[in-house]
Parts: C-alpha cells; structure tokens; sequence
C-alpha cells in the first residue's frame, strides 16, 4: 500500500506534459482516466462549434426584416447640356419644328415634324404674343409693318395647315368683339381652322385677340368702307369713304389697323361703293402691300377692282365664294356650306364667309365635324389666298 500511495503522490507532484514512461505492457494500450476525460472534452467543444457554425446566425447578426418602404425620390442632378454636347446653334425651348421635304425621311430624331408650307407659321402656345419685330409705333397705337429681314404679318401670324392638295375650305367668321357674350362663344366653339374677323368697332379686341389665337385661330381685322346708300347705312367711326382724300383715308385705315396685332390682313366690312372705285381703293391696297397684309373681300359684290390692285401692290388676296348666312336658318346654311364643299372638290378649294351668330357658329361647328370625316380639310384664308410674292 506504502509503495502505491508514493507512486501516486510523485505522479501528481510531476509537471503537467512530464510524465513518466511507462512500457506498453505495464498499461496494457489503455487511456488514463486524465486522456479520456481530455479527449471527451475536446469532442464536446468541436460538436459545439460545428453546431453553431452550421445554424442561422442569430448571434451575429439580428434578422433581417423585408418591409415594403417607399424608395426616396432623389432630383437627378442638372445635366449642361452645351458641356456634354458642344453645339453653335442656339439655345431653343419648345418643341423643334422642322419643315421637310415630301421625299425626306427624318424619324426617331426626337423631334416633332410639322409639314408647314404656309412658311413661317408661329407657335400656337404664344401665338398671342406680338412679333415685336411687326410693330411700328404711331400716334394711334401698334401697326403691323415688315420686319427688317422681310417677314410679313401675313407669313408670321398665319397658322399652319397640311398643304395636302385635296379639297380645301376656308371659313371665315366675323363680327367679333361686339357681342361680349357671342365673342366668347365662337372662341370657344368653332374648330381652330375657322378663321375669326374682329370689328373695328368693337370692345376689348386685344383681350379677345390673346383668346382666339391661344386656341389656335388665325384672325382678321375688318375695315369700315362706304356702302352705297352712305351714311343712311353706315359702317361706323372712321369709315374709308370714296369722297375722302387718299391721306384721310390712309389715317383712318390706320386707325383699324391699330386696334389690336397679330392678326394676318384685312376684310371689308360693307364697302360695296368704295371697292368699286380704284381711286379710292388704289391707296389702300399699296399701304396693305407696304405692310405685307392680306386683303380678304367678302364677295359680296362683283363691281371689286382689289384684285387687280393686289396683284399690281403685291399684296396676299382671297375672295370669298359665297356668305354662309345671308338668309339666317339652320337649313339654308347648310345647303351653302355644302355647297362650298361641291367647290372645293370641283377647284380644290373654296372660302365661305358669315358673322358669328349663335346659329351660325353651332351650324359651321356641327359641319366641320363632319365635313373632315368626309376627307374635307378646314384651312385659314391664308392657306388659299392668291400670293404675288410668291408666285
């Protein structure tokens, strides 16, 4: 017992990894207690760590939780474009209106086309605006001139059409700005084709001007002249008359001309006497061609020397095929509109002239509509006026 209790106590006293050699028949290939209990120890902390390598990973990290949040909208930041794209040509803003030819093919370019051979035609969102570049200022207000380069009142404010050759009809509609309450009316309801004439006579024209060209229509200002039978019938204040001197004519011309701007030429109101006398019109249609304006005549009368003198004075011109409502009821106006389209097919085109009564304007509104599904293009009077400089 002694000598067992010595051995046991030297193994205990002995350093930890200088143990004592012993031959493998005195243990007989068995493990102490001390190995074994090393070696499970080692097992238990492998298993442990295999464990938590192998699972989820809750213990580095928490869970992540996928919710449906709103992605911040961020401003893209402002691009130079002249740095990215070096260019000569100047800034522009708006759609880019590009005029080809027939036999051009220019697609995918990002661009709106526009087929335009009414020439310059302005933009319908600020065709409201006056060309600055038109306007002569005079004692009585604005008055359309040429610009220095050449451009026309005619060419500038004409509002643009397909210049398709099928049949064309032109309709003009005056009398505006003297009912406020029709003025609006025909704005708002005629088709932007249908051209409008304002009266010389009448109230806020500026303001309905803006209105009527910022829904698209080309306009007219219409010009007192001597009726037969004068003053008993009496076109109104500062009426061109026949006895009147080519100066006083002149000055009352241009005080028509000065009531409101952007408009593409002029149209007689009454006049049956004075368009019939060169002298007296003579004066007149040469400041029209000075100014680069239109002159439209209602045709209401065969005795007209204007389009001789447009012709001699250069000036845009237009003569209307018939007055839509000489006799005021639905059914007569439209067998004259039908008839305007029998001409357009017949010549290619024709021009129809009324005031804007309320039965004329639903009328004219009514058969536009249905005249388009039958392959008739509505055009402004400057589409089918005759032009000498032009050809």
């Amino acid at each position: 017992m002694g000598s067992n209790v010595t051995h046991v106590t030297k193994d205990i006293e002995r350093p930890l990894g200088q143990t004592r050699r012993t031959s493998a028949s005195s243990r007989g290939f068995l493990p102490s207690t001390g190995t074994i209990a090393l070696g499970a120890g080692i097992a238990a902390l492998l298993a442990a760590s295999a464990a938590v390598a192998l699972r989820e990973q809750p213990f580095r990290s928490p869970a992540v939780a996928v919710t449906s949040v709103p992605e911040p909208v961020v401003a893209p930041a402002p691009v130079d474009v002249a740095a990215a794209k070096p260019s000569a040509e100047p800034k522009k803003t708006g759609p880019s209106i590009i005029r080809v030819n027939p036999e051009e093919n220019q697609t995918g370019s990002g661009v709106i086309i526009i087929r335009d051979p009414s020439a310059v035609g302005q933009d319908l969102r600020v065709a409201h605006m006056p060309d600055r570049a038109l306007i002569e200022e005079s004692q009585n207000g604005p008055l359309p001139i040429r610009a220095a380069d050449g451009r026309r009142p005619f060419d500038v404010y004409a509002r643009p059409w397909s210049g398709a050759r099928g049949a064309r009809v032109a309709i003009v509609i005056g009398g505006l700005a003297v009912s406020q309450t029709g003025t609006q009316a025909a704005i708002e309801k005629l088709p932007a084709e249908v051209t409008l004439a304002f009266a010389s006579q009448g109230n806020s024209i500026g303001r309905w001007m803006q209105a009527a060209r910022r829904k698209g229509h080309e306009i007219l200002i219409q010009a007192p002249l001597e009726p037969f039978d004068y003053p008993n019938i009496d076109p109104g204040r500062n009426t061109l008359t026949v006895d009147a001197s080519a100066e006083e004519n002149i000055e009352r011309l241009q005080w028509t001309l000065s009531r409101t701007t952007n408009y593409t030429g002029i149209m007689n109101y009454m006049g049956a006497r004075f368009v019939g006398d060169a002298n007296a019109m003579g004066p007149v249609m040469a400041e029209l061609g000075q100014r680069g304006l239109l002159y439209l005549d209602d045709g209401s009368t065969a005795r007209s020397v204007a389009p001789d003198l447009a012709l001699k004075d250069k000036v845009p011109f237009a003569a209307g095929d018939a007055i839509i409502d000489g006799e005021r009821e639905r059914g007569a106006i439209l067998k004259k509109l039908d008839q305007l389209e029998a001409t357009a097919r017949a010549k290619g085109f024709a021009l129809g002239t009324g005031s804007a009564f309320d039965l004329t304007v639903d009328t004219v509104t009514s058969w536009v509509a249905e005249a388009k599904k039958r392959g008739i293009e509505i055009v402004p009077v400057s589409a089918i006026a005759m032009d000498p400089e032009k050809g």
